[in-house]
């Protein structure tokens, strides 16, 4: 628009204040110094647009977000910018994990407009919450066949001026779209046909060099796995083992590429490329959550142990890095870092990758010559061709498997145990050498949600490695919510806690992946406590966010004015749908307390995704998980015995090891479990229960396979 640089000044001398100190989002507090006058979202910033008739421009992403840095750096702490948007907007920061029902209608939008999103996301909307152009990152000037920020602002603030009825109507009507997309469908049912449609969907775009499905970027998906594991198992008696073997290979390949931190245990956030090679190096802790569980299932499945200890190593990461002292677990680590304390320079994966002459300066010439060869170190870096736009791997290397180390034993000539021990020991060096470097930035807000996925990974493992601690981590987690993030009068949860302050009511992912968790945690050590709670959450969530003429849950509750629609949450991504999650829990729970309305609640969230498990079943792996479950004969097996004796130990460790998706595991006496089961002989006795019959009790724990 004519004129708003030259009066950029002006507006700076302004009463504008920046509102995000008082915030407890790490992400909102890294823009508290920002020459923007940020709001949190809340009655007052849309107060002030009405007032002052203005658009609000509305920034969403989240603290470990790279490119969300890299905007932060080139506008928002650019003091022009900053003045046109405080001239002409309303700027709103939110973060995207503590509020999603935000993030999902917006990112909605921008997809459905532009056919793409991403973080950061930049929205335009009107005083009233509907948004009429949005798009992800702009760069500060017109450059990468991107209009510039300012370009955007200044044609924004124009037709705002000379045409907002056209920019309300085109706002109003991809709502009305977005709202009618959420609309019961009035589809029949799903049969048991779309399971193998999703089976074909997956084989079609598999990778069979590489693992994985399609190309580059290639995200660590690990519903997709829960899925194939489950199809497989459902297919033994005369199916195809290739579900199967693609979901183990993909586990391998990911495990052998730079997605894996080698030195320090955990999964990197994706790879850009389809090989697993370049990572984007941030460490979340859902995918450090659901990972583990896949790869006990990989364990389960295929007996090799390099699967349990990549779990365990896991683990480990979690429990030193992402663990606060009182038990709960923190969101997440940063893609970017400094290179060295005390310099300016910094850059993503700096914590993580190496120059040649770093790692020869660490270890002898011997084994450095075998290290390199093993992790594909290189004198000129290892990235990639194409990975590397901003040239931040030049010259430096991620660590991968380059090959395995029996071929790299074969190669070098020496024995595979005496290769393998001096490749630990040379790991070690590298460790100790990568502490002194400056950490990335740590996310050490808690959130309900993802403490659920990963208590369900601490107790998984606890039962199916026969490791208490894991245990004693779940359970610390699960009090630790319940002290903090539960309101004491009501049960009602909370979805984010920092620094002694929960904020944010919880939404329904929250209690979706806490109940999980619960459960999982109930069939792990038999506290009925936890069985209990998982009951009363569920009531909860059905109270709060199940909507009746649809037959499914919306992500938020009800009665928010600040939000146009809410939005129903089914796509099982990154992290798995509330709805997908739910039917699964409420399966459970039905069959664990013999509760038909749980079960007739399952079948409807199942039935209302019947139009993405018929059209697109790839875009819904864990609600083909819940219709597998919900088509197959339902199996109890209580254990009759002395809760926390060894002969009710050894039976449950039976059941844990192999990999049987569709049962439920019950003490004698808790929930629904049939009466009349009791011990033999003195001897805990296993019961196993299906379509309404009880076969022998099972005194052996050899005998349950």
């Amino acid at each position: 628009m004519a004129g708003i640089a030259r009066f950029w000044k002006e507006c700076q001398r302004a009463d504008v204040s920046n509102l995000l100190s008082a915030a407890t989002s790490p992400y909102l507090l890294q823009h508290a110094d920002n020459p923007v006058a940020w709001h949190e979202w809340n009655e007052e910033a849309f107060d002030r647009a009405r007032r002052e008739d203005k658009p609000v421009f509305l920034s969403i992403g989240y603290s470990t977000c790279h490119w969300c840095h890299v905007m932060a750096h080139e506008s928002f702490e650019n003091p022009e910018i900053a003045a046109v948007l405080n001239e002409y907007f309303v700027s709103i920061k939110v973060d995207r994990e503590e509020r999603p029902d935000i993030d999902r209608l917006y990112m909605s939008f921008v997809q459905a407009t532009t056919g793409s999103g991403g973080w950061p996301m930049s929205v335009w909307l009107a005083p009233n919450g509907e948004p009429f152009y949005g798009g992800t990152y702009f760069p500060p000037e017109d450059r990468y066949g991107r209009p510039g920020f300012v370009t955007v602002l200044e044609r924004i603030a124009e037709l705002w001026a000379t045409d907002r009825e056209k920019l309300a109507a085109q706002g109003a009507e991809v709502i009305a779209a977005l709202r009618e997309s959420i609309a019961p469908s009035g589809t029949p049912a799903p049969e048991a046909s779309a399971l193998d449609h999703g089976y074909d969907s997956f084989a079609r775009s598999y990778d069979a060099a590489h693992g994985g499905f399609g190309g580059g970027p290639k995200f660590p998906r690990p519903s997709v796995f829960n899925f194939l594991f489950r199809y497989d198992a459902r297919q033994q008696s005369g199916g195809s083992p290739h579900a199967l073997e693609m979901g183990l290979h993909t586990l391998r390949q990911m495990a052998a590429g730079g997605m894996r931190d080698h030195l320090g245990g955990g999964f990197h956030r994706y790879s850009v490329d389809g090989e697993w090679r370049v990572p984007h190096f941030e460490k979340m802790l859902y995918d450090q959550a659901q990972l583990v569980c896949t790869y006990l299932d990989g364990w389960r499945l295929s007996g090799d142990t390099a699967f349990a200890n990549i779990a365990r190593e896991t683990l480990g990461y979690v429990t030193r890095c992402l663990t606060h002292a009182e038990g709960g677990f923190f969101s997440a680590e940063d893609a970017d870092s400094l290179y060295q304390h005390g310099k300016p320079e910094h850059g993503e994966g700096a914590f993580y990758i190496w120059t040649l002459d770093e790692v020869t300066g660490l270890l002898d010439a011997d084994a450095a010559a075998i290290f390199n060869r093993h992790y594909g170190v290189l004198p000129g870096g290892n990235a990639l061709a194409g990975t590397d736009p901003q040239g931040e791997l030049a010259g430096r290397n991620i660590l991968y498997e380059c090959e395995s180390v029996f071929a790299t034993s074969r190669a070098v000539g020496r024995p595979l145990e005496e290769v393998t021990a001096l490749l630990a020991e040379c790991r070690a060096k590298l460790v100790l050498a990568r502490e002194n470097r400056p950490r990335p930035h740590l996310d050490d807000k808690i959130l309900t949600a993802w403490n659920g996925l990963m208590i369900s990974a601490f107790a998984r493992a606890g039962a199916v490695l026969g490791e208490g601690a894991f245990l004693d981590t779940a359970r610390r987690a699960a009090n630790f919510l319940r002290a903090n993030l539960t309101i004491p009068e009501s049960g009602d949860l909370l979805r984010s806690w920092r620094e002694g302050r929960a904020s944010v009511r919880a939404f329904a992912e929250d209690y979706a992946f806490l109940i999980q968790g619960l459960l999982d945690l109930y069939e792990a050590d038999f506290d009925p406590m936890w069985l209990e709670w998982a009951d009363a959450l569920q009531r909860k969530q059905d109270a709060l966010f199940f909507d009746e003429a649809l037959g499914a849950y919306l992500g938020s509750e009800a009665g928010d004015p600040l939000l146009p629609l809410r939005m129903r949450d089914d796509y099982d991504g990154a992290e798995p749908s509330a709805n997908s999650v739910s039917a699964m829990n409420l399966l459970r729970l039905g069959s664990m307390w013999h509760n038909d309305a749980f079960i007739d609640r399952a079948r409807r969230v199942i039935a209302s995704a019947a139009p993405h498990l018929r059209g697109m079943p790839s875009a819904v792996p864990q609600m083909l998980c819940a219709l597998d479950m919900l088509l197959a004969s339902p199996r109890q097996c209580v254990i009759a015995g002395e809760r926390g004796s060894a002969d009710v130990a050894a039976l449950a460790h039976a059941l844990y090891r192999s990999f049987r998706p569709n049962q439920v595991i019950l003490m004698a006496g808790d929930a629904g479990s049939p009466a009349g089961m009791a011990p033999v002989g003195g001897r805990a006795a296993l019961y196993i229960c299906e379509n309404f019959t009880c076969r022998a009790p099972i005194l052996d724990p050899e005998a349950v396979a």
